[in-house]
């Protein structure tokens, strides 16, 4: 058994399984290694079938084994196979168990299944930071900030001691919020123990600061790691490329080169929005290359589309859609739409009706398509198509979603929209944006006509 788990631990899978396979009646220990090795290396559909060779065989499994199967049916968000499990484990009592409630808390967090999560860790007979940090990063992977913020105040309250993985809970709050002073905070709180050193704190500094656009922050986080990782080195590339410093984006790569640090496929999203900011077509074009002929890197949906936006942005096209038609790839509709934008910006009105026509025959209810649509015709003065387009936005009752903003003052957390919050401590927010705008109007800016006509109901 102990060779198993020896092989398992090594990423020898292969052998790993052999050594199995030569033991006339595997006990659960065995068949939990297994499943293990295949759950931890990201296997997750073998350790499944795995788990349920086992348990047709007629040994029970363990709490060792329920952690690893549920940690699997996360990975894939298999939830209803995942829900079968838990059900499983209520009905052998393994459900009083800390370290299997908390699994069980894990998955239906990582699924995003908030309700489910909740009476989860409601009905826990105990809590320890495992399940707060579950609980607390379960909200966040769906975007509720301010009910994470209040599960975390409820955390420290409890008395729990923060570890790593609940710091690196703080900074992904503080990332996406954005919120510095938190992020700040966090950062000091980080640095007395000596957290800092360890390699994913670290890394997680160096995007927090990167989404606060404290970029002379982050890099100076990044440059004094202790070590670095695949994802400190993306992290930072990716940072320099959302904020439009491409050439710096492009100094980490080559930065990565020079370390022999290889690349995968998340450095060249990075590295192809470089690109799309600074210009550089046939650089871009050049990387993507590389990516494929010198690394073995398939593309994914995501690299085909920023290949189709370099090219488009900068007025080719006719090259992107032949770039779309040659590829092995079935374009989805990010991809079209980042022709369709290409072909608004530079008055290509036929290959713009031609993008629009695919996004909306895959979703007729798609609102950016039909207004996207509508600008390109009325760059082209057809007004009689603007109209029939407007006609059938309102017909289908579409109307954009309204836009949504959140931010961190005095500790508690604020949400804006054009449809609420319009007073703001006693705030006119709406006079607030109207002296904004007199200031640009001031300093020379030009609406385009346009985007000046808006739908509304």
């Amino acid at each position: 058994m102990g060779l198993i788990n020896l092989y398992a631990k090594c990423e020898k899978l292969d052998l790993a399984s052999r050594v199995f396979s030569n033991i006339q009646l595997p006990d659960l220990t065995a068949w939990s290694a297994l499943i293990g090795g295949y759950a931890q290396l990201g296997k997750a559909w073998e350790a499944i079938d795995l788990f349920v060779k086992m348990f047709s065989s007629g040994l029970m499994p363990g709490e060792v084994t329920f952690s690893y199967v549920l940690g699997a049916f996360a990975d894939v968000k298999e939830t209803i196979g995942g829900r079968q499990l838990h059900s499983l484990i209520i009905k052998m009592g393994f459900s009083s168990f800390i370290f299997v409630a908390n699994t069980v808390l894990d998955f239906y967090s990582k699924c995003e299944l908030l309700e489910e999560s909740l009476k989860t860790f409601d009905e826990m007979d105990e809590h320890d930071v495992v399940s707060w940090n579950a609980l607390i990063a379960g909200h966040l992977s769906s975007c509720h900030y301010g009910e994470a913020v209040e599960l975390l105040k409820d955390m420290l309250f409890e008395g729990h001691c923060p570890n790593l993985y609940t710091y690196s809970n703080i900074l992904n709050i503080s990332s996406d919020i954005p919120a510095i002073g938190w992020g700040k905070q966090t950062h000091c709180c980080i640095v007395k123990p000596g957290f800092d050193s360890n390699v994913v704190i670290g890394s997680a500094l160096v995007d927090m600061y990167a989404k606060c656009g404290r970029l002379n922050d982050s890099r100076k986080v990044f440059d004094h790691l202790s070590s670095k990782n695949l994802v400190s080195w993306n992290t930072m590339l990716v940072g320099y490329a959302q904020h439009g410093l491409g050439r710096e984006a492009l100094e980490i790569y080559s930065m990565m080169q020079e370390n022999k640090i290889k690349p995968n496929d998340n450095t060249y999203i990075g590295v192809l929005s470089a690109c799309v900011h600074i210009g550089l077509v046939e650089e871009g074009w050049h990387y993507f290359n590389s990516m494929i002929r010198d690394h073995g890197i398939s593309p994914r949906m995501d690299h085909i589309a920023s290949v189709v936006h370099l090219f488009a942005c900068r007025g080719q096209t006719r090259r992107a859609y032949e770039f779309i038609k040659s590829s092995p790839i079935e374009p989805n509709k990010v991809v079209w739409r980042c022709l369709l934008s290409g072909c608004k910006t530079h008055k290509d009105l036929v290959l713009g009706r031609y993008a629009a026509e695919k996004i909306l025959s895959t979703d007729p209810k798609d609102t950016s398509a039909h207004i996207m649509l509508t600008n390109v015709y009325a760059e082209a003065n057809m007004w009689d198509e603007t109209a029939k387009v407007r006609k059938i936005m309102k017909e289908k009752s579409l109307k954009k979603d309204t836009g949504c903003s959140w931010t961190e003052l005095q500790n508690k957390m604020h949400y804006f929209s054009t449809s609420r919050f319009a007073q703001f401590q006693g705030i006119d927010l709406h006079e607030v944006m109207n002296q904004l705008s007199a200031h640009l109007f001031d300093g020379g800016y030009v609406p385009d006509p346009i985007y000046s006509s808006q739908f509304e109901e």
